[in-house]
Parts: C-alpha cells; structure tokens; sequence
C-alpha cells in the first residue's frame, strides 16, 4: 500500500517547492518509485521537477465529452470509462524516479468539481502501482473542502514566515477536523526563514496546537534557480534549503 503526502499552504510559501524537493528526496533516499500528482488548477510542479506536461486531467476531460456530444468512435469498442482510463496513463509523464500526473484547467467556466473527483479517483488507482504518492495541492484550502486531499499518511502544511501564512495552516489544520479527514499526520514547515523570525512563529503556531516540523531557511540557489528557470529538482547538494528539507524529512520518515 501506497504512503501518501499531500502539500497544502496559502499562495506564495513555496510549497510547490517543498512538494519538489520531497519528490526528490523519495526518489534518492527511499529509492522511489514515486507518483507526483499536481492538484493545482495553476500547474507548475513539473516546472519545480523539470518535465514537460504534454496533456491534463482537464484537457481529457473535455476531449472525452466531446466525444461522447459528437458521438465519436472508441477504439476498440472502449466504453467512456476504459477510454478515459486508458487516457489518464497516456497522460502520465514518466522521468527518472517519478511520474507525474497535472490536473490542469477544465476548458471554459466549469467548476473543478469534475476534474477534482477524477484526480481522488485515479490517484487512489494509480496509486496502488507506486510506494510514495506527493500531491501538491492549490493555494488554500478548497482541495481540502472537496475532498481532493483524502486519505493521507503525511499532510505537510507549508507557512511563508509571516503570521499570516502560521494562521493560514491553522485553519488547515482545523478543517480537517471539521471534514474528518483520513489524514493520520499533520505538520507545519515554516519555509523561507531569513532571521530569528521563524523561532517566534514556531512558538505562535505551537501555541495554536500546531505541531512544527522543522524550518527551511532562505535559499539564494533558489532565487537564482527561479531567475534562470532552472527546475529546483536540481538543487546542488549544498543548497540550504534541500539540506533543511531532507533533514525534516529524514525526521518524519527515516523509520519508513
């Protein structure tokens, strides 16, 4: 059975990075396989790993009903259902260590309540295949709401260093108790620390029953990777910011 680790943050704390670099660390410390689902309506994990996304779980989903509203042919005599599935595995994007799947943006102004429920479904299909599952999931906390982050061993809540990203996963932290969740553990990671500020948000967010996992300092390898648009996935091994990472994470899944 799969261990799966959902990403969650408000917008800007870098969790699509965190999400990266614990891909990362699956594949060279655990020895991977991974699955690397991006469950943000706005994609960018691939860019954080440097694969190319050549289709979406939105984009198979519009091609699929366009099929069914055109009365197009199936190959094989597929019914929808075996179509879309055999789709989903063409639409996976393999490299080294991992494989990736984007949910993308639905076609027009349709909810993602659609390309939401296929990404819990095939996630929990694809996962059977794979010892680690990574969800990087949108900004906030509507993946919560509808149930995308589900079942999950490890829920990493990534905070900017600012009270208002600390808030942020306290309200995560909340609404999983409020929904119920199957989400067995739960930690914060205050990324982007510069001074003794992260000191004095640990103690605030443990005061809120947050339980602080470790903090990522600012890393200028970083900024010059996003600058040059080079995948963090490629961080040198002295990069601050990947050593702060494994070590959390050596921390929270060594005994794995």
């Amino acid at each position: 059975m799969s261990y799966l680790i959902a990403v969650a943050g408000k917008g800007g704390t870098g969790k699509t990075s965190i999400a990266g670099l614990t891909v990362r660390y699956l594949v060279e410390r655990k020895g991977g396989p991974v699955l690397a689902v991006d469950a943000d309506s706005n994609a960018c994990l691939n860019e954080a790993l440097g694969v190319e996304v050549h289709a979406t779980v939105g984009q198979l989903r519009e091609t699929s009903l366009e099929t069914i509203r055109s009365g197009g042919a199936r190959p094989g005599g597929m019914s929808m259902e075996e179509l879309f599935e055999y789709q989903i595995n063409q639409a996976l994007v393999e490299s080294k260590g991992f494989d990736l799947l984007v949910m993308g943006r639905p076609e027009g102004p349709g909810c993602y309540c659609a390309a939401n429920n296929i990404i819990r479904k095939y996630t929990d299909l694809l996962s059977e295949r794979y010892p680690y599952v990574v969800i990087d999931n949108e900004a906030g906390m509507e993946h919560l709401s509808r149930r995308t982050t589900h079942r999950v061993n490890l829920l990493l809540m990534v905070s900017d260093p600012t009270v208002r990203g600390v808030q942020t996963a306290r309200r995560i932290n909340d609404l999983v108790d409020e929904l119920k969740l199957e989400i067995e553990r739960r930690v914060l990671i205050i990324n982007r620390v510069s001074g003794d500020e992260g000191d004095r948000l640990k103690e605030l967010a443990e005061g809120m029953g947050l339980h602080v996992a470790g903090l990522v300092p600012q890393d200028g390898i970083i900024f010059e990777y996003d600058l040059k648009g080079i995948p963090i996935f490629n961080l040198p091994g002295d990069s601050p910011a990947l050593i702060s990472v494994f070590s959390i994470l050596d921390d929270l899944l060594g005994q794995r």
